[in-house]
């Protein structure tokens, strides 16, 4: 595991010092972050005390050990831990890995009442990354996971009073503001909310209003309709309020609620922007799934899209994982030394090394041009077409424009027995598709600042700046666009295509 600098026989790391015996319960491992959390624990920090994970059981997997060890501790996440550290590796899973079977939306995560004042008193910080990231979930749903959970969060600190949490949740909780958006409480856009003296804003009457309108979908609904109708609903209080979907505008109201339920107590919210494939650990590129950008990348590598609303000027926040993960173990670590307060940390790099969402797309059509081949299970052949970004107005009007002729060429085929899908209306929908969701965070106006999160690294020291780097000043873009992140999405995210009986892509037929 890595190795740490001494200087007496002290450890120089303030981190390693502070998280020396410690035991930390993470919740999310199931997750992208979550995964790189656990493992930069396991590797970085070989005096832990212990790890504890809340995990809930599934059909396969009814408790979480059994889950983990299939579902989690079999993720290439752990390669290289294996790789370097084999026996260490399986020691530490036997000894200091501990997994609860639980559910974190459960009024005590499912637990009795023994075993939840147990768990409290055996650990020293929860990190909770569990989360819904479904940007049009159902708003109950997303409201469950993103919002009210967190009051189980809040009573298992209850019964530990020196416990700290650390709640991960997002930059875009910004919603609809614009401008220089620092670490602090965020505003609402739009329809005002109460805000007290304390700094927070008084959510209780919204979120009964919000379950009140929850339940009349329920009760005039089923089915299909009814997730529609719960989708629509959260879009709908989510723009009242200030903010584009339903996921930045939940985990906004977390945040308050936690604000105010462990208000006095150590509460430290850390915030990421866009986050994206590792820059360095636990390997250059590596990613779990498809990430935010990565839909549109592979839409344009697919030659799906060839158009997106988007402002090219626009500082498009990208984070690495491996610096979100570093931010939020620094967080953890100094929120158990330092006296209890809330605290706020932004993970981003729109602030200090912006990349604008041009420079984005040319070094992915660059990339595409030069080097395609290299990249054989993200693109199929070499995109003919260029990916422009438009302003919104201009892409509203050619989608809806194009879309009408082609729907009735659609028909009139359909009419003279051709059923074949029309290929550019396919594409269209896909266009509209991902411009639904995904056309707010192309077209930003803020930046995202992270001066605290840059001022901890700081008090931490040179030795935990390299053990544990924040800094987006590190990222070169050309190189972490183009070499290290296509290419993790290319080796961890994307299967290969599929082969037919000769031998060639099947997919890679209907491309051309």
């Amino acid at each position: 595991m890595v190795k740490q600098k001494e200087v007496a026989g002290v450890s120089s790391s303030k981190v390693l010092e502070q998280l020396r015996g410690k035991h930390v319960l993470v919740t999310g491992t199931t997750g992208f972050l979550g995964k790189v959390i656990l493992e930069k624990l396991m590797r970085a920090v070989p005096d832990i005390g212990g790890i504890h994970l809340l995990i809930r059981g599934n059909k396969r997997h009814p408790d979480a050990r059994s889950r983990f060890l299939e579902e989690i501790a079999a993720s290439s996440v752990f390669d290289r831990l294996r790789e370097e550290s084999p026996v260490a590796f399986e020691a530490f899973l036997e000894d200091r890995l501990h997994c609860v079977t639980g559910e974190v939306t459960q009024p005590d995560f499912g637990l009795v009442p023994a075993a939840v004042r147990e768990l409290a008193n055996g650990i020293d910080v929860v990190i909770n990354s569990a989360a819904s990231v479904n940007f049009r979930e159902e708003l109950d749903k997303a409201l469950s996971i993103n919002t009210l959970c967190l009051e189980n969060i809040a009573e298992l600190a209850r019964h530990n009073p020196s416990l700290a949490v650390v709640q991960v949740s997002t930059c875009y909780v910004n919603g609809m503001n614009s401008g220089q958006i620092t670490e602090s409480v965020i505003k609402p856009a739009g329809e005002e909310i109460p805000r007290n003296q304390a700094g927070y804003y008084e959510i209780e009457e919204l979120i009964r209003l919000l379950n009140d309108s929850i339940a009349d979908v329920r009760s005039r609904y089923t089915g299909k309709v009814r997730e529609q109708k719960l989708v629509d609903l959260g879009i709908r209080e989510a723009n009242r309020y200030g903010w584009s979907d339903t996921y930045t505008f939940t985990k906004w109201l977390g945040e308050q609620l936690l604000m105010k339920a462990l208000k006095g107590r150590a509460l430290t919210i850390v915030r990421p922007a866009i986050i994206e494939s590792a820059l360095e650990e636990p390997a250059p590129g590596w990613i779990e799934g498809v990430k935010v950008a990565d839909a549109i990348i592979l839409a344009y590598a697919r030659e799906k899209v060839t158009v997106f609303p988007g402002k090219r000027s626009g500082i498009i926040d990208v984070i690495p994982v491996d610096l979100v993960a570093n931010g939020i173990i620094l967080a953890a670590a100094e929120a158990m030394a330092e006296p209890p307060r809330v605290r706020i940390y932004q993970c981003c790099s729109g602030s200090s090394n912006p990349v604008s969402l041009g420079e984005f797309i040319d070094h992915l059509m660059t990339e595409a041009k030069t080097n395609h081949e290299a990249y054989e299970r993200l693109f199929y052949r070499q995109p003919v077409k260029p990916f422009i970004a438009v302003n919104r107005a201009l892409f509203d009007a050619l989608v809806g424009g194009a879309r009408i002729p082609l729907s009735v060429a659609h028909r009139m085929l359909r009419m003279l027995g051709q059923n074949r899908d029309l290929k550019v209306l396919r594409n269209l929908g896909t266009t509209r598709a991902l411009a639904t969701v995904f056309g707010f965070y192309t077209a930003p106006d803020y930046i995202f600042r992270n001066d605290e999160l840059l001022a901890l690294s700081s008090r931490m020291g040179s030795v935990d700046k390299a053990l544990f780097p924040v800094d987006a000043r590190q990222i070169d873009w050309a190189i972490y666009l183009r070499k290290i992140h296509l290419a993790g999405l290319n080796r961890y995210a994307l299967k290969a295509p599929k082969t037919n009986r000769k031998g060639s892509s099947r997919v890679r037929k209907q491309a051309a």
